[in-house]
This record gives structure tokens, sequence and C-alpha cells, in this order.
């Protein structure tokens, strides 16, 4: 059997966080990749604006680099559960993968997930002990952790003989020592290993051509782009070829453009052999794991599994009182445009149109998956209003299933009880608790989905921020039975349209907390705080303060206010009830009440009240 010695194909995996991104640019830095005068940004593959605030990766991504004669293809993968299509994936275009694990954190949920992936796939690992510099390294014991990882996801004889490299991806050093005072002044050490240990791809150039499509890309002047692996035979430019659909029928296309690469950089070549990564466009529908044939020879590979959507959200033209105020794209046939767009490349996103034009049911991997689409929406200009995130009940042989969830939480001692019951409430079943003897206390619990929904502002309140909490999908479960998770406070409602003010303000501070500054512009309807129970309550949050001969209506300016609480997108879209909506503009996001009126909400409740009792 042949192999193309030249060439090796790995995917880096870790958990959120664990510097994955950081390695990849010092392996491009130190093989000579760039120009010794090129600026290079730090998280180099972090390529969109929200990768590069929150520190993660969204979308998996390729590059390459050479290794003396040796060319390592790349790619960069999501370390976030709600993008673990993209990993089940890209486990198939690869021979190998670097395990990234925290010296210091160890293994976490998504080292789970990913490690689970790669395993599945019989794929040959590596794992790399990164952060190796920290003061709190515990590299000995970490490497434990991973062999009783590996031993617990059910890892063959010959896949639990993984090499360790111990690494630190800030200085771009590597070493085989755990001793952190001996690693090497680059990373050879970590090149060398990879080219050892990692299979080369066998070279069957001389037969008919297999390509599968693992990952999508969109360009305005080409189109849809596949990115894939070929697994046998060669493409050129301007080949006559078949697609293999995934419903069984089978498109012909002529390939007009095909793409390495190289560094950061795409770049065009003519031809591409058994074992290259390429990206490869001129087919308008191509999707992913459909197989690219010779005419004359149709062969399709096995079919490549994705992610069903586990979460689905309503999205709805924006119509409150201050719609068209902010946004650029508030129709209806913008909105649309925008998430059929999104739908080239996102194969774990589905979008359904309902018996209203202005309404769509848009399912998801998680609230990750969705908040980051309406993150990006409301960056581009579009003026949008979403309904409360709602867990996909799926049929399992004659049963209701819902996601479940597996977590990892990491809290001081002193709130362990208090995790509990909250999580117990929840319908949350403990499986196991560690105690390492410094005070920490690690939890690991099965959850419904919906019960995770509006937990992590209860989580940091009662862990007063010191809680670490990770969670991974685990598996479809019966529905359990029963008030799971949701919102037990009620809200402040405003009464009125205005702009708030100070005087206002401070008359309901002692009835929960507030969420808008003194002169916001608000609108009747709009949820302007927190109750302190469990009602809801209108309130007049824009009164001012008459003026008289007796007093100057600035005399209260010495009074001093409570700090309102202004919330995230995914604070905001976790904390909604049933009857409110998230209305998310470029520069607003605002609470609201689906119905307006206080007279209408409540004639609504009574009607809702009424027929709940004659069921």
């Amino acid at each position: 059997m042949k192999l193309r010695e030249n060439i090796r194909n790995i995917a880096i995996i870790a958990h959120v966080d664990h510097g994955k991104t950081t390695l990849v640019d010092q392996l491009l830095k130190q093989s000579g990749t760039f120009r010794e005068n090129e600026h290079v940004e730090e998280r180099a593959m972090d390529s969109n604006a929200i990768e590069k605030e929150r520190g993660i990766t969204i979308l998996a991504k390729n590059t390459a680099v050479q290794y003396q004669d040796t060319r390592i293809n790349i790619l960069d993968t999501p370390g976030h559960a709600d993008f673990g299509g993209e990993v089940e994936r890209i486990m198939k275009m690869v021979d190998g993968v670097l395990l990234v694990v925290d010296a210091y954190e160890g293994c976490m949920p998504q080292t789970r997930f990913v490690l689970k992936k790669a395993l599945e796939q019989k794929i040959t690992p590596i794992v790399v002990v990164n952060k190796i510099d920290k003061d709190s390294a515990r590299p000995n014991e970490v490497v434990d952790e991973v062999i009783d990882l590996f031993i617990e996801l059910g890892a063959e004889e010959e896949q639990l003989e993984f090499p360790v490299v111990f690494t630190s991806g800030i200085a771009g050093t590597a070493s085989l020592d755990s001793d952190p005072t001996k690693q090497e002044k680059d990373m050879t050490p970590l090149f060398e290993t990879i080219v050892e240990t990692i299979p080369a791809p066998i070279d069957n150039t001389d037969e008919p051509l297999q390509f599968q499509v693992a990952l999508l890309d969109y360009n305005d002047y080409v189109g849809r782009i596949g990115v894939g692996r070929v697994f046998r035979g060669k493409m050129h430019v301007g080949q006559q070829v078949s697609l293999m659909k995934l419903d069984g029928s089978v498109k012909q296309f002529r390939v007009t453009k095909i793409f390495g690469y190289i560094g950061l950089k795409k770049v065009e070549i003519q031809e591409a052999v058994a074992g290259d990564l390429i990206a490869v466009s001129g087919m308008e529908d191509i999707n992913v794991g459909e197989t690219v044939c010779p005419i004359e020879h149709p062969d399709a590979l096995p079919i490549l599994r994705i992610d069903e959507p586990t979460l689905q959200m309503t999205f709805l033209v924006n119509n409150s009182p201050f719609a068209g105020r902010e946004g650029k794209f508030v129709t209806a046939r913008k909105i649309e445009e925008r998430l059929k767009s999104q739908l080239q490349t996102d194969v774990s996103l589905r979008v359904e149109n309902t018996d209203s034009p202005d309404v769509w049911v848009v399912s998801g991997r998680g609230e990750l998956h969705l908040s980051i689409l309406i993150e990006n929406m409301r960056r581009e200009g579009y003026e949008l209003q979403v309904s409360k995130p709602e867990v996909i009940v799926r049929l399992i042989d004659g049963v209701r299933c819902e996601p479940v969830e597996r977590v990892q939480i990491d809290v001081p001692e002193e709130h362990t009880g208090s995790i509990m019951e909250s999580m117990g409430a929840r319908k949350g079943e403990l499986l196991d608790m560690i105690n390492s003897g410094s005070g920490q206390v690690r939890l690991l619990f099965t959850i419904p989905a919906r019960g995770l929904i509006g937990y992590s502002t209860e989580f940091l309140t009662i862990t007063r921020g010191y809680g670490i909490m990770n969670h991974s999908f685990d598996s479809y479960q019966p529905m359990a039975q029963g008030q799971v998770g949701g919102r037990r406070q009620g809200v402040l409602v405003s009464m009125e349209s205005g702009k708030t003010t100070q005087y206002g303000t401070m008359q309901v501070e002692d009835r929960g907390v507030i969420f808008v500054e003194p002169g916001t512009d608000i609108y009747e309807g709009m949820i302007v705080g927190e109750h302190n129970r469990d009602s809801d309550l209108t309130v007049n949050i824009v009164k001012a303060k008459q003026m008289t001969n007796m007093r100057s209506a600035n005399k209260d300016q010495t009074s001093s206010m409570k700090k309102p609480r202004i919330m995230s997108l995914e604070e905001a879209l976790e904390y909604l009830n049933d009857d409110e909506y998230c209305e998310v503009t470029p520069e607003s996001i605002r609470l609201r009440k689906k119905i307006l009126d206080k007279n209408e909400r409540e004639r609504a409740a009574k009607r809702k009240k009424v027929a709940v009792e004659e069921k």
C-alpha cells in the first residue's frame, strides 16, 4: 500500500478556552508560513468579530503549515457542544487529532464530547497538555485523568498508546517532559510527534475520484463552496463530474475552481489528489455529506450524520412602538432572505415558515448557536423579535422524549448544598461528586435541557460568581414530569410611554430590580425590571416630580440610586417567559410583553385560566 508521506491531516480538538487556536498561531508562525515582516493578529484563526470578542471558535477553520518536507493540514474545530455537528464531520476528513487539555483544568465536558467523536472514528490521538507554564499546572495528574477518560469512552488498546506533548501556547514552547523548566525553545517536539505518530494518507491517485463534502462555505461571486477531502483519485479544474445527492439522485456539473490552503490563505490550484483537503466551487446546491465522483464511475461514500436541532425559537418582524427606529432591515422579506442565506452554510439550522408571513420557527443546536445568529443579524442592521427558547420534543418508539444535558459544576465547598438543591428543583440528577481537597468540589449531573434555560443567572447568584458551569448534550430521554425550570419571579411592566426619570425609578426601586437607566425611552408594556414577588406589577417610571414653590425639582439629586441590571443578549433570551418577547435592534435589547395593553393582558390571562380549569 502506497502512502503520501509528505502530507498529514489533523484536527485540533479541545474544551472551550484550553488554547487550541493560540496553539495553531504558534504552529503557523514557527513553520515559516508567514513572512518575517508580516503582521499576524493573535488567535488569527478566529476571523469572525464575535469569535474575537468572546475568545471562542464558532466555525471550523482550515489551515496548512509546511514543516520541513511535510505539509500538515490542520483543522481548528469549535469546542462548544452547540457546534458539535462540525466536530463530528471533521473527524471524517482527518487521520489524527491533537487533543488539547489545560494543565490545570484537566478533562472538561467538551473534552469528553470531542474525544468521544474522535474515538468513534478510530482516529490516532496525540494528547497535548497545554498551559504547562501556569503556576497551578498539575500535568501528571491531568495525564492520568485523560487516560481514565479514554478507558471510560471505550478506547481500543492501540488508541491508549498515545504520545503526550507538554506545551505553552502563549510562549510557543514544547517538550516531551512534564517538567516546565525543561521546555524546549520552540514547537519542534510537537511537529516531530505529529509527523511520526499520525498516519500518512493512502496514495490511491490512480483509482476513480471520490471527494466528500464535510463543511460548506459561501461566496457572493462563486456561490456555495464545498469543503472536504479527496479520498481517492484526482480532481482538476474543468472536469465534468457527478454529484451523488443525499436523496439518491445524481447531478452533473463542471468543476470551476479548486482552492487549497496554505497559512490563512485560500490558494487557487489546478489539481487535487487523494489525501488533499480542498474547497470546490461550481455546484449550486451541494450539501454536506454528498460525494463527487467521475460520471462513468458513480460510487457514493457513506452519508455523514448531521446533528439534529434540539432547541427552537420563534423569530418575528419587530412590531413594537419603536419598530424601525434603529435598524436598516426591518421587513419580513429582508429577515427571511437573511435566514435563508444562513442555511447556505449552517447545516444544523432549520427555518420553517408559519401561517403568518411575519413569523418563522428557527431551530438550532442550543442557546449559543441561536444567540450568535441573532447577534450577527443585529450587527448587520436587522431588527426583529424573538420568543422564549423551547426544547424540541421527539417521539422515540411512541414515547415523548426531550434532550438531556450532562453538566459539570466546579464550586467552592460552601455552595455545594445550594447547588444540589437548585439543580434538584430543576429535575437534575447527581451522578458524581469529587472533592479535590483544595476547597473546590466538582459535581456531575444530568438534567433536562429545559431545566438549564434561565439557570445561569441563578447559578451566578448562588455561587457569588465563583462557580464554573459547563454542559454538553448527552441524549434524548423520556420527558420529566411536572414543571422543569422556568423563571420564578414576576416582572415590573411599564404602564406609560416616555423617558424614564430618576424620580419615577426611585419610587419603584424597593419593588424589585430595575433594568433601565434614567433617561431611557420606554413604551407601555415594556419590561423595566424584575418584581420581588412571583406576580407581574405595572409601574410608572416616567413620572416626573412636580415643582412647587416649596421645593425645587433637583433637590433629590443627592439621593443615591441602585445600579440597574443591564442584560446581555444571552441573559435576555434566558430570562423570557412564555408571554414575552425580546426585541433586538442594532442598538438595543428590550424585553416586552406580547400583549402591550394592561387591560388586554388581564383579559387574556383570565381566558387562559378558564381554559385550563375546563381541561
